[in-house]
């Protein structure tokens, strides 16, 4: 071997060497490095009005983990659901389509009625296919067993405030210890801390609370005991500009007093003192319930800060719904009226939303699964009807972003008759087509919808506008009137293989 030939073989040993350095630093690097691609936990409670996040303006109420994440994430103040009930609102999470579309127009019933086809198309079963590693847990409330995740811990049903029992994937149901607030969160920690580490994450993290009927753990069991809790401006609303819909309602003082309390109140109140006094026993029992769920909110962002993650991880949190809080006098969801229409959303993303910031542009519960999709790099599917919400988490508010949604709720129960619905940024028009009545509302002049302004001939052209504007939104979601004045609370109609992205 020449000279010339000494020197190329030193030089390739030289760069074998190099090359072999390289691969083992990038072997290190990828098992040091966070995911380039963003993991998601999602946080939803359920039932859990925006207005009694300290956040979001309450003054009955402090929720000082919650608003962390609005002051180091973003506060969307108009964030609405679609139909506002527990079941559809998940269903149309997981699949980005209206509740006519996702077949859960109602929700389940004790017999297994109106169960979500766990073969269609959700996020979680796109991000599983594209590499991420998914989990629910916590309350499901869809039947079934939950299809597209790689691992799941739920409720049966609402399930229980104590020592509540969870059905596993691939194990027996057991009955677990303690609050079920608590329990869900040790349960999530858990899975978050023997994951693979190797592969983002999709975790879906849904609490009971603070849904009925509102038990509190020890800890917060004597919150607010010696004073009374302000009275919402609306609690007396007389409803006398409204249509039937709501002075037939079940969902007032009265009726959570008779369903709740089972008679157990002082027998010498009576009239507006009775009122006055079960709006206490109401409140007090739900926000003892929000303030539990607030502390275990705070114990995943510090698993999140603990473990290096809290710069990669998209962090959301949200409820189903929103709820009344003895607004317009009443308690439960299920109208459309601005406390039940209006979700909580707080997004935090280190990476992309400035901390602070508040958007006041109209996203909906629709739009959720798209977004999510957006940022772990998967197209979205073309039969997807919300839209990513990306840009504005951002801070770019894309020109076309709506500027009306529409809101339909096909449930018959408790008094409520199914209606349909159009709010823009000034108006609400309300339509209980199974009693052929109409309700209107000026948001900006009465932002507490107090006065039904539909029969008044000076709105009679904002009337017209707004049903134009209704049609049109029908028409875009594919909602029939056929379906609409159907039997809602009869059992789903079968959902057509394409229309299910199964064909």
């Amino acid at each position: 071997m020449d000279a010339r030939d000494h020197s190329r073989h030193d030089f390739l040993k030289a760069v074998g060497f190099v090359v072999l350095a390289l691969a083992g630093l990038c072997r290190l690097s990828a098992a040091e490095t966070p995911q380039t691609r963003p993991n998601i936990l999602f946080v939803m409670s359920d039932d859990h009005a925006a207005h009694v996040l300290s956040c979001y303006g309450s003054k009955i109420n402090k929720t000082l983990n919650l608003d962390r994440l609005a002051k180091e994430g973003m506060r969307f103040n108009n964030c609405f659901c679609t139909n506002s009930i527990c079941g559809p609102s998940r269903a149309v999470i997981l699949t980005g389509k209206y509740s006519h579309l996702n077949g859960v127009v109602v929700n389940l019933s004790r017999n297994g009625r109106n169960e979500f086809d766990g073969r269609q198309q959700t996020f979680p079963k796109l991000l599983q296919q594209a590499g991420y590693q998914t989990a629910l847990i916590g309350k499901w409330h869809l039947g079934g067993s939950p299809t597209g995740f790689d691992y799941y811990n739920i409720l049966p049903g609402q399930g229980s405030y104590h020592d509540p029992v969870m059905i596993e994937k691939g194990a027996e149901r057991r009955k677990h210890e303690g609050y079920v607030t608590d329990i869900i969160t040790d349960q999530s920690l858990k899975w978050l801390k023997t994951r693979n580490k190797d592969r983002p994450f999709l975790l879906m993290c849904h609490h009971k609370a603070p849904h009925g009927p509102w038990k509190p753990d020890q800890k917060h069991a004597g919150m607010y005991e010696g004073f009374d809790i302000p009275e919402p401006e609306t609690l007396d609303d007389d409803y006398a500009t409204r249509c039937d819909a709501i002075r037939n309602q079940m969902l007032g003082m009265k009726n959570f007093r008779q369903r709740h309390l089972k008679g157990n109140f002082p027998k010498w109140l009576v009239g507006q003192a009775l009122k006055k006094w079960t709006y206490q026993q109401y409140i007090k029992r739900y926000l003892r319930c929000v303030a539990s769920l607030d502390d275990n909110v705070s114990r995943l962002l510090e698993y999140l800060d603990q473990s290096g993650l809290a710069e990669n991880t998209i962090v959301v949190y949200t409820s189903d719904q929103g709820f009344f809080l003895g607004d317009h006098g009443l308690y439960d969801k299920r109208f459309m009226y601005e406390e039940s229409l209006r979700m909580p959303l707080l997004v935090r993303y280190p990476k992309e939303v400035r901390p602070g910031s508040v958007n006041d542009e109209m996203v909906l519960n629709l739009d959720f699964a798209e977004t999510f999709l957006d940022y772990a790099g998967v197209a979205m599917p073309a039969d997807m009807q919300g839209r990513s919400f990306r840009p504005i988490l951002r801070g770019r508010t894309p020109e076309d972003w709506r500027t009306s949604m529409y809101y339909s709720f096909f449930e018959v129960a408790y008094g409520v008759p199914a209606h349909c619905g159009l709010r823009t940024g000034c108006h609400k028009l309300i339509h209980f087509y199974s009693i052929g009545a109409w309700e209107l509302y000026d948001l900006q002049k009465d932002p507490k919808e107090l006065k039904n302004v539909f029969a008044d001939p000076t709105y009679q052209d904002v009337v017209k506008q707004l049903k134009l504007e209704m049609s049109v939104l029908q028409k875009k979601y594919g909602e029939s009137e056929k379906f609409r004045c159907g039997k809602p609370t009869s059992p789903i109609i079968p959902l057509k293989m394409k229309t299910l992205g199964l064909e």
